[in-house]
């Protein structure tokens, strides 16, 4: 991964080519944001900077994930055979040469774990510390780059942490996650943390450019929409498949919404609504929780009178935006916005998915209907 591949950060990107050259590199380090804001490509390029100044012939290696000193470790779910990364390695590099900006739910698509809790296990760990107990292929550093860190289990951080406090000699330790909170805060101390913010609305729009197909219109709403994420742009460029999922999801929740406070009988469609969401992936029932604040945003905005923000309406199947919009407004956004962000959490906590879209979509008809 070269530093010009990587869209945006260019602040950024001098201050950790700098501190190569000064010789100021800590041995783990911490680079926090989501994986389309450019985690990963940022840790690679860095990884690839380091071995570029002790062996400018062999950093090409780290474009094709093929350096024997450059080592990944990422969440994987537990298969009959064990709970070890290198067994899924052949599909993640695919993965992460065809975009390096892939999330978990793109891992999660490619594995076909459909529910499955992929985490980081202690007996990764321990192969970990094998690894790097051996004396260095090229000569000089060995690297490990741990993706989405934030997923290791209990036992996993707690024999990590102490391969972070006694590294072998000259072994570099770059971690990513999508946020510390779940992190062990003994790991957080022990690492320069890196916030890696959303790429800039300009920085998006440049690079989008390029692909001609896309007219200025459409151009302005991918970035809108992608806030930032460039994994998201990728997506909404190619496909709208999964936006026509959940707009349709949207509408459906809302029509039954407005129906249960006059026809309670419409409460069993909010349940059922529920259970179908529930059956998706975790990271994309939390991408269509932001779908759906986003929505809700929008369309305060229209009855705000600022239609000039609403860079996106839904249209389709009837739907009557402006009528829709006239319901959203001081008095219930906060509670709404607030009631998804719960939902969020819950699901990054691996609650019980029906039970979180069921109480959810109750909810809404509450706050639906309160008066100004």
């Amino acid at each position: 991964m070269n530093w010009e591949q990587i869209v945006g950060h260019e602040n950024l990107k001098k201050l950790l080519k700098d501190s190569i050259s000064n010789n100021r590199v800590s041995h783990a380090q911490l680079f926090v944001g989501k994986d389309g804001f450019g985690t990963l490509p940022l840790a690679m390029a860095f990884a690839k900077e380091i071995l570029r100044k002790e062996n400018d012939q062999s950093s090409s290696k780290v474009d094709h994930l093929n350096h024997l000193d450059l080592h990944f470790s990422f969440p994987v779910f537990k298969s009959s055979k064990s709970g070890l990364a290198d067994q899924f390695f052949d599909e993640f590099r695919e993965m992460i040469l065809k975009n390096p900006y892939s999330n978990n739910e793109d891992w999660n698509e490619i594995l076909e774990s459909e529910n499955k809790q992929l985490s980081i296990y202690v007996e990764e760990i321990d192969e970990i510390n094998k690894k790097f107990a051996l004396k260095s292929f090229e000569g000089g550093s060995k690297i490990l780059i741990v993706w989405q860190a934030d997923k290791m289990n209990t036992d996993a951080a707690n024999k990590f942490l102490k391969f972070l406090e006694e590294p072998p000699k000259n072994t570099y330790i770059i971690l990513t996650a999508s946020n510390t909170d779940f992190m062990l805060p003994t790991i957080l101390s022990r690492t320069q943390i890196v916030e890696i913010p959303s790429i800039s609305e300009e920085d998006l729009d440049q690079v989008l450019q390029k692909n001609r197909e896309i007219s200025p219109d459409r151009r302005r709403e991918i970035v809108f929409q992608a806030q930032g994420n460039f994994n998201t742009a990728q997506k909404l460029t190619h496909s709208d498949n999964t936006e026509s999922e959940f707009e349709e999801h949207f509408v459906m929740w809302v029509r039954n919404a407005f129906q249960v406070k006059k026809k309670p009988e419409f409460l069993k469609n909010i349940v059922l609504w529920g259970r179908k969401i529930a059956t998706w992936n975790r990271e994309k029932q939390m991408n269509f929780l932001e779908y759906c604040a986003e929505m809700f945003r929008l369309a305060l905005l229209q009855n705000y009178g600022n239609e000039s923000l609403v860079y996106r309406k839904i249209e389709s199947g009837g739907f009557k935006w402006d009528s829709f919009s006239k319901f959203i407004h001081g008095a219930n956004i906060e509670a709404i916005l607030e009631e998804i962000s719960t939902a969020d959490y819950h699901l990054e906590r691996n609650g019980n998915t029906k039970i979180i879209w069921t109480d959810l979509g109750i909810k809404l008809s509450r706050y639906i209907h309160k008066k100004i």
